[in-house]
């Protein structure tokens, strides 16, 4: 798939998968390999010396992160802790770093300081600095630290300048979002607030003409002395959730393949703006690309045609996995697997690359009518960075067995995308979906399809409401619902859940489902794997 910009994905290989970890002395040389392709492509300077990347790492360890995609180092920041006495005030690069190797590391310090981040050029576009700046935000909540302070560069101030009055203007500019700047815009969308703008920060960042913003980033779980200037305080996310947007989709005819992914794309982009973790798609949501064919097919033509599409499906979804740091619950996809049976199969894309797959174990007779799709024979947990999901594909949800053996596994997050013609096929999964919310003290997220495709076999009319569900206890909202839409209009859902709150319900819940089982007198035994 190429991207926005018109380039193609580095991650070709599809076993390639994406890491965040802590820097170590062993990435010293492939860290310097890359702050020097970084610095030479885009300032002329060059990188950091093996000697300074091995003083940060050793007078910080905890606070130095690289992104790797499988052995190779894309990404990297380093970071160290100072008081806030010297971070708040105006200071050069120099002075603040101990000239680049975090030597002003204090153990005692109350902030964080961001010294650098890099990202290869190559990979840019998979929000590689997004994902440093999230590990440096868990870093100071974990710690209970004030913030995060840091000076940002300015890297297109000086081709710009002559077109404003001064860089005070520029910086206005940039906040009002009348300019854009690729480095202080994103620091602002990532919720960096601005305090001022330091001269004579870096005298070598000749693009920067020496400036610097001075920006810091408060931690929501402490309580703020004092305000530098009005910020936005709205909208931002609560520490400790999990933030999912289900997406209710419309059926229309489309012309291309291509116009297909923009619409998806369109999808992901937005729940992953709102800082989502799991963007969910509907059941059967790829039957879209049949109405390309301008002819109503048969419905073993329609397979066929539907089955085409799969290698590029899977690449384009996983590659905006990647690109938008987000997991994507890909709906469900007819597939024709190994053995020639066609399985109707749900596709998990991980934001580290990686793909899981988790067919439907029980086909309606609609399924083997039209398309004779045979049904699966495992349902797995999945291990996210978000702690392990399990995934029911509508008539799956309504077989208790399934949402129990997942809990089992330890899923907390069952998600259900779903396909139903009307309203009463519809209230079989919700109901279904809601026990299985209660029974298994979980959250249930369902995804369906609204619109129509005239000339698709078993897809002509489509009735969803989509939904986010809860336990039924005192900590959860009052009707078990944490989020749903408007019925048979297209729209997203978002919610934040908690996955501590679930333990509380399953510990000290006014019924505890999964503790007061009588494992004496019953049990759910998966034959096979």
């Amino acid at each position: 798939m190429a991207n926005k910009k018109g380039g193609s994905t580095p991650f070709k290989n599809p076993r390639s998968h994406l890491t965040v970890r802590n820097a170590t002395n062993q990435d010293v040389q492939a860290i310097a390999a890359l702050t020097d392709r970084v610095y030479n492509s885009s300032t002329g300077q060059s990188g950091y010396s093996e000697g300074s990347i091995r003083g940060q790492i050793n007078n910080y360890p905890d606070g130095q992160f690289v992104v790797l995609v499988d052995d190779k180092v894309v990404g990297y920041c380093a970071t160290f802790r100072i008081s806030g006495k010297v971070a708040l005030r105006p200071h050069t690069w120099a002075e603040i770093t101990g000239n680049g190797y975090a030597s002003r590391h204090d153990p005692r310090g109350e902030w964080l300081y961001g010294m650098e981040v890099v990202v290869d050029p190559d990979y840019r576009g998979y929000r590689i600095g997004n994902r440093l700046y999230n590990e440096r935000k868990k870093l100071c909540e974990s710690l209970g630290l004030k913030g995060i302070v840091f000076a940002g560069r300015l890297p297109t101030l000086a081709r710009r300048i002559k077109r404003f009055n001064s860089v005070e203007e520029y910086v206005e500019q940039v906040k009002q979002k009348k300019v854009r700047d690729p480095v202080l815009s994103f620091q602002l969308r990532n919720g960096f607030e601005i305090i001022d703008i330091i001269q004579n920060y870096l005298d070598s960042d000749r693009d920067s003409l020496g400036y610097a913003v001075h920006l810091v980033w408060h931690n929501p779980k402490v309580q703020q002395e004092e305000e530098h200037e009005r910020s936005k305080r709205y909208g931002e996310r609560l520490p400790d959730t999990i933030r999912i947007g289900t997406v209710q989709y419309m059926q229309r005819r489309v012309r291309s393949f291509e116009e297909f992914l923009g619409i998806v794309e369109y999808f992901v982009d937005v729940v992953a703006d709102y800082q989502g973790d799991f963007v969910v798609f509907p059941e059967m949501f790829t039957l879209q690309l049949l109405s390309i064919e301008d002819q109503q097919l048969r419905p073993s033509e329609s397979i066929e045609a539907l089955t085409k599409y799969t290698p590029h499906f899977v690449q384009a979804l996983r590659d905006m996995a990647l690109r938008y740091n987000i997991n994507i619950i890909g709906g469900s996809h007819p597939t024709r697997v190994e053995d020639g049976q066609v399985e109707n199969i749900s596709y998990v894309f991980l934001r580290d690359g990686r793909v899981h797959e988790q067919p439907k174990i029980h086909p309606t007779p609609n399924e083997v009518y039209w398309w004779n799709i045979e049904g699966g024979r495992a349902v797995n947990a999945i291990e996210t960075d978000c702690g392990p999901i399990g995934v029911l594909i509508c008539y799956d949800s309504e077989f208790p067995e399934l949402g129990r053996h997942l809990a089992d596994q330890g899923v907390q997050i069952l998600f259900v995308p779903f396909c139903t013609d009307e309203r009463q096929s519809y209230l079989r999964v919700r109901y279904c979906c809601q026990a299985r919310a209660v029974e298994n003290q979980c959250y249930v997220v369902m995804s369906g399809n609204v619109g129509n495709l005239p000339n698709v076999h078993n897809m002509d009319i489509q009735y969803a409401q989509s939904c986010i569900l809860t336990p039924c206890d005192f900590p959860f909202a009052r009707d078990g619902i944490a989020a749903d839409t408007t019925p048979n209009v297209e729209t997203v859902a978002i919610a934040d859940l908690r996955p501590e709150t679930l333990q509380v319900a399953r510990n000290s819940g006014t019924v505890q489902n999964l503790h007061d089982r009588r494992h004496d007198l019953y049990n759910v035994q998966w034959r096979g794997k």
